[in-house]
């Protein structure tokens, strides 16, 4: 019985994290456009830094110093969404040539 409960419960914890990733994630406005993704970066760029060094002192640790992170999160975000449409549209063009190299190679392998 046990042998069979743990996979339930290992997906249910699994099931529950990415859940409440999404969740934080949506809260934060990370899943919204550019400027609130730009927002949520920079209000976590204000928050972190304190945290992390009053976690350091507390636990003992010494930790290099952060990167400055200087760029446009909506450029980047625009960047990615015009990469993946132009990807989207040549995908029928792709798929349909290496259909036809796929059914040559299968017919040399016959002859």
């Amino acid at each position: 019985m046990a042998a069979r409960l743990l996979p339930a419960v290992k997906f249910l914890i699994k099931g529950g994290l990415a859940g409440a990733a999404v969740y934080v994630a949506h809260d934060q406005g990370l899943l919204g456009s550019g400027i609130e993704g730009a927002e949520a970066l920079r209000k976590a760029q204000e928050t972190l830094p304190p945290t992390i060094q009053e976690w350091t002192d507390y636990l003992g640790w010494e930790l290099p110093p952060t990167p400055k992170i200087d760029f446009s999160l909506s450029a980047y975000w625009n960047k990615g969404v015009h990469r993946v449409m132009s990807a989207l549209s040549v995908a029928p063009t792709r798929a349909c040539e290496y259909t036809v190299e796929g059914w040559k190679y299968m017919k040399d392998l016959v002859k």
